[in-house]
């Protein structure tokens, strides 16, 4: 096995290509509706994922939003690139050891799934031969790029999908590595030590959606993309499941080139076999127009649905990108409404034999035909082994067929924004303004007081800067990197330590208010609380008093359950290190009266 990883970060500056706001937003102020169709490259191809997109005949309806312009609407020619966006993926690339180029070039890479108006994607390689260095040892990273996110997917139907434009324009850095990883772990640790350097830019936009990273594996023959990776903690079960899939399809090519298994072109209608059938899905097909087809798979037997095998699946996702959901196949039949006597007489029709099996669509004409020969296709591929592919994660670790492998047809250069130099002296220049790596920064997270764990933790958060300010004004390191850690991202922790600093409240209270803060409340409302003053040894003296027998009885065994008490009264009120001098106090000079 071998794995590499395409990392895409979007950076908090203005968008690309325009001056339009790099943040999502919900003020939808018009809509427009496309269509978009493959065209040839610069090298006379056609790009053979866009033509299988091309195949589902969707329309694409995009949502104008208050932070997007003519240019995202493709009805205005791109503005000059963001040079704040520049600048930021040129310090990423040599916080990366990578060689930055003379001059940045714009390509277009066609996209027709409509998540670009303009059918394509703006794309710039800015830097190549860069490297990161893991436990695992060394990972190359050919190239960086500075890219134009896509739009925002709002809702999506066989036929049609809408899009949001309040995306589209944000600059994103595409990092790529070599397929150098051998583990789902060392995928792993090369995105977490990326993401932190792409963090200490203090460039990139934080948040669920705003970095993701595209998996490719191999295991030895094809490659396939898992598109759209976004949680860093699946990657290993993700990595670990392609390769078990990829292993299964491999061992099925070997069994099918022993049987000499073949794929039939022929398609059979076996719509009249299922007249008075109790299938829901194929009834309701038949109801409404359409039929029931069927294709023989010469000794496919036990290969399409068994403990070890799922073929089948794999051809069902082929057909479904493309709307289609009534497939089933000869190894899962009888089931699903269908009888035993009807498989027994599409068996019959098909000629089929005990190591053969079968497909069948139900559905309308021309979209069943095509799913068929979709069916062909993915079948004929079986024989070989793995096929080159793009995948979707799912939350289970699994993946399922999106498309083919995008090709280099669809790359052609954008004629609209003219090339950028960059000058050595300007690189000599953000050399001297690199920020510190992520190493160097938990070095001096350690160095206020706090494990080297939780300064990574802080450091992954993003909250390093708010913490060593606070920890550095107030002190109560531990404290903060707690309550930090615990809490969220999204509250103002200076006014929690000051006020803990000038004794408002005990440091137990702490994380009780980080948390209601976190939750909602405003700090002052919490404050109120604690501005009634709280006379300790008052509080002490009557839990004493009222625990006086029990304490003559249990003696230093009394202890425990009286600072219980206390502390139930006076947690977050007084530091509970005096609230337990001074209750010890009492209950010993209680048990030498009493001795």
């Amino acid at each position: 096995m071998k794995c590499g990883i395409e990392i895409h970060q979007q950076l908090n500056t203005k968008k690309l290509f325009c001056d339009c706001d790099s943040r999502l937003s919900d003020n939808v102020i018009g809509k427009v509706i496309r269509i978009l169709r493959p065209t040839q490259s610069e090298m006379g191809e056609v790009d053979r994922a866009a033509v299988e997109e091309s195949l589902k005949k969707r329309k694409y309806i995009y949502e104008i939003t208050d932070n997007s312009c003519l240019v995202e609407l493709d009805e205005e020619p791109p503005h000059e690139m963001n040079l704040e966006a520049i600048e930021t993926a040129l310090k990423v690339s040599l916080m990366l050891n990578a060689k930055i180029v003379d001059e940045i070039h714009v390509m277009r890479k066609i996209v027709i799934d409509g998540s670009n108006t303009s059918g394509f994607q703006r794309t710039a390689l800015v830097a190549m031969n860069g490297y990161v260095d893991t436990k695992f040892g060394r990972v190359k990273i050919p190239t960086i790029c500075l890219e134009e996110e896509a739009a925002r997917k709002i809702e999506e139907k066989d036929n049609y999908v809408v899009y949001r434009l309040d995306r589209l324009g944000i600059p994103l850095i595409e990092i790529a590595t070599s397929p150098d990883m051998k583990s789902g772990e060392e995928v792993k640790e090369v995105a977490q030590k990326i993401g932190y350097i792409l963090r200490a830019t203090k460039k990139v936009r934080r948040g669920a959606g705003t970095i993701r990273q595209d998996l490719n594996i191999s295991t030895g023959q094809g490659r396939v993309e898992i598109k759209g990776v976004s949680k860093l903690n699946m990657i290993p079960k993700w990595v670990e499941n392609e390769v078990k899939r990829q292993e299964m399809l491999k061992e099925v090519a070997e069994i099918l080139k022993e049987r000499d298994a073949r794929v039939h072109k022929e398609i059979y209608d076996l719509t009249d076999i299922f007249t008075n059938t109790k299938s829901k899905i194929i009834a309701r097909e038949i109801k409404n127009g359409g039929v029931v087809l069927g294709l023989k798979l010469e000794r496919f037997a036990g290969l399409l649905k068994s403990d070890k095998f799922r073929l089948g699946r794999e051809l069902a996702e082929r057909v479904r990108v493309i709307g289609i959901r009534g497939l089933f196949h000869g190894d899962e039949l009888p089931a699903y409404g269908i009888s035993g006597k009807e498989v027994e007489k599409i068996r019959k029709k098909l000629n089929l034999g005990d190591d053969d099996s079968f497909v069948i669509i139900a559905g309308p004409e021309e979209k069943v035909r095509l799913g068929m020969e979709k069916v062909i296709e993915r079948a004929k591929m079986a024989i070989h082994g793995v096929p080159d592919e793009t995948r979707a994660p799912k939350d289970d670790g699994s993946s399922i067929y999106m498309r083919p492998l995008p090709g280099a047809e669809r790359m052609y250069p954008e004629t609209d924004i003219p090339p950028i130099r960059i000058p050595n002296s300007y690189i000599e220049k953000l050399k001297r303004e690199l920020p510190k790596m992520p190493e160097e920064r938990v070095k001096d997270l350690v160095s206020l007081g706090i494990s080297e764990q939780d300064a990574w933790q802080i450091l992954h958060m993003g909250m390093e800067d708010e913490f060593e300010k606070i920890a550095k004004k107030y002190g109560y390191p531990t404290i903060v990197a707690r309550a930090m850690i615990n809490g969220c991202r999204d509250i103002d922790y200076e006014p929690v330590f000051k006020y803990l600093n000038e004794g408002k409240f005990a440091k137990e209270a702490v994380d009780d208010i980080v948390l209601r803060m976190c939750n909602g409340e405003k700090f002052e409302d919490i404050l109120s609380e604690f501005k009634e003053s709280v006379n300790v040894d008052e509080v002490i003296e009557r839990i004493v008093k009222n625990k006086i027998e029990f304490i003559r009885e249990r003696r230093e065994n009394a202890f425990k359950p009286l600072m219980g008490i206390a502390m139930k009264e006076l947690r977050g009120k007084v530091d509970g290190r005096i609230v337990s001098e001074k209750l010890r106090e009492k209950v010993e000079k209680i048990i030498e009266s009493s001795s």
